[in-house]
């Protein structure tokens, strides 16, 4: 099987022995206590699934600094985009034991244990710097960087002990697994070639689609659609939607035992290419072998061209850092013509009113006056769960 990024083994940071973790626990209990924005709370989480590894905790800011000019730390392991507990909190000191709390679940209940390494003060130009870095831009609308920018200005930095993973077993008990989780099924399934398919929206036939071609095309004995079941932006679908909807499309359009459909507790950072290449690391250490990147991955509205997300492999990443491989598709949609899905690009003698393609607007609107669209856009079973979705919201 593939190994992880920067190590031998997998080194997730959550405390699988039960004794253990009750003892850190109870100890938690008695320590200062520190309530994390969602923003570090879902880097706990995938600090805890061994998503991040080989990392131990969070980041101190010249490590983050370096990583957002660089994409590499201070002492030269490759990574994408800082990985940061930020906070307002002036009190906590180098050397505390803090007690990090959930904010996403009720009571606040503990998620972790931290040893606090380092306390650095971020200067505003530090922060934008970061910003503009990681999100190629400062425009306060782009809700990534409106999060970034909103966090805080103090980086504690330290090893943590991950005790639990918030809200993501209970709310999605088939659905969240952590890296650790995925590669014994990738093993016990035999699996060699291993195609991840990176996921924040409902799947249509497209997709579909692309997931198809990728398999046959790397002669992959299996692909896994990995969907993000964090915090995204208002207007996008709930994950419990977009779950039912997938495992809908796979149960009645793949081949049994050939897609596996999982999901991870991180919150969208709309990252464009920064974020496709951190879903490649995180890909990577969950044993996939390859990684489908398409048009607009990661992005939102238009700050990142079509294929930024492609092209940063090739200009960013050094030839060695990752081993995971990544397939490079084009936007996929119905061709007319030849009477099935297909690459555009692979597609040169079409005509635009060749292809049927439908903006996310339109789509959205037919759905939610209970029009299902075109078998040739989605699939009739998948476009029923949505329209109940939409109908739902609207009356």
């Amino acid at each position: 099987m593939i190994k992880p990024h920067g190590s031998e083994q997998l080194n997730p940071l959550y405390i699988r022995d039960e004794q253990r973790r009750a003892a850190l626990m109870s100890e938690a209990e008695r320590l200062p206590s520190l309530v994390l924005n969602s923003a570090a709370a879902a880097n706990v989480v995938m600090l805890g699934g061994g998503y991040f590894n080989p990392l131990t905790g969070f980041m101190h800011l010249a490590d983050a600094l370096s990583v957002a000019e660089t994409m590499h730390t201070t002492d030269g392991l490759f990574w994408p985009v800082p990985v940061l507990n930020l906070t307002s909190d002036s009190t906590v000191q180098v050397g505390d034991r803090l007690a990090l709390r959930d904010p996403n679940v009720d009571g606040n209940p503990i998620i972790a244990l931290m040893h606090v390494a380092g306390v650095d003060q971020l200067s505003e130009q530090h922060v934008e710097s970061m910003a503009e870095q990681i999100f190629g831009t400062l425009d306060p609308e782009h809700p990534g960087v409106a999060t970034f920018t909103s966090l805080g200005n103090i980086a504690l930095s330290g090893p943590i002990d991950v005790l639990s993973f918030s809200y993501f077993q209970a709310d999605f008990p088939n659905t969240f697994e952590t890296a650790y989780e995925i590669r014994e099924h990738i093993a016990q399934r035999g699996w060699e070639t291993v195609v991840a398919f990176q996921t924040r929206n409902p799947m249509h036939l497209a997709h579909e689609e692309l997931c198809r071609m990728a398999m046959e095309r790397l002669n992959a004995d299996g692909c896994i659609v990995h969907m993000l079941l964090g915090k995204l932006k208002p207007g996008d679908i709930p994950a419990e939607v977009r779950d039912a909807s997938i495992r809908k499309m796979v149960e009645l359009y793949f081949p049994p035992n050939s897609v596996m459909v999982s999901g991870y507790g991180f919150d969208m950072l709309y990252a464009g290419p920064r974020e496709a290449v951190l879903h490649a690391v995180f890909r990577q250490n969950m044993g996939a072998t390859h990684l489908i990147v398409g048009r607009d991955h990661a992005g939102v509205g238009d700050y990142y061209g079509p294929f930024d997300a492609q092209t940063i492999f090739d200009d960013r990443v050094p030839a060695d850092a990752l081993d995971i491989a990544i397939f490079k598709a084009d936007h996929t949609a119905w061709s007319k013509k030849l009477d099935k899905v297909v690459m555009m690009r692979e597609a040169p003698d079409h005509e635009k009113d060749d292809f049927i393609v439908l903006s996310g607007t339109k789509v959205r609107d037919m759905l939610g006056q209970g029009i299902a669209p075109p078998v040739e856009f989605s699939r009739p079973e998948v476009a029923q769960i949505l329209m109940d979705y939409y109908q739902s919201i609207d009356s």
